[in-house]
């Protein structure tokens, strides 16, 4: 059997998601999906706020708060936890004028989450806003056979060292 056949996406109907997917909703109310990275720095959270206007600008969203000690941010006696809006796009999945909503988290006392390296990264680049640098990016994917195995690998074991093939 297909690794792929066991995917959530293979069972499940996309005729009932489309049913959901395209509700209607009243032109003045929007969803904003604000997303965050959690206390372990590794999984994103998101929780939806309905808004009574649409958001043309970031700025003009609310900052929003949540429970930190169910994520891994705060310790339970002060676990209001903040979220900042920063950046916004337009939501694919949920079409029309909904949102995605990226966020900084900050703690009670308005102090950056340990795993809110945003902020170090800002100040970073003001630091550095009158450089030139340069830098390279490397993207590395693999693609999959069928059965989960990296494209093109022999069935019963390994290629050999990539320096033959490496960059095309």
């Amino acid at each position: 059997m297909s690794l792929l056949a066991e995917s959530p996406n293979a069972k499940m109907n996309k005729a009932v998601l489309d049913r959901f997917l395209t509700l209607p909703q009243p032109e003045n109310k929007v969803q904003a999906e604000y997303i965050w990275i959690d206390g372990t720095g590794e999984n994103i959270r998101a929780k939806t706020k309905t808004l009574d206007f649409v958001p043309k600008n970031v700025s003009e969203l609310p900052i929003w708060n949540y429970d930190g000690s169910s994520t891994y941010q705060s310790e339970g006696s002060n676990s209001d936890t903040y979220l900042y809006p920063v950046a916004m796009y337009k939501d694919p999945f949920r079409r029309g004028n909904n949102k995605l909503v990226l966020c900084e988290t900050y703690k009670y006392n308005k102090k950056p989450t340990e795993s809110n390296h945003r902020v170090t990264c800002v100040e970073a680049m003001k630091k550095a806003a009158g450089l030139k640098p340069w830098f390279g990016i490397e993207q590395e994917y693999t693609l999959l056979d069928m059965e989960g195995r990296p494209f093109g690998w022999p069935k019963n074991g390994f290629p050999g060292p990539q320096g033959p093939y490496y960059c095309g």
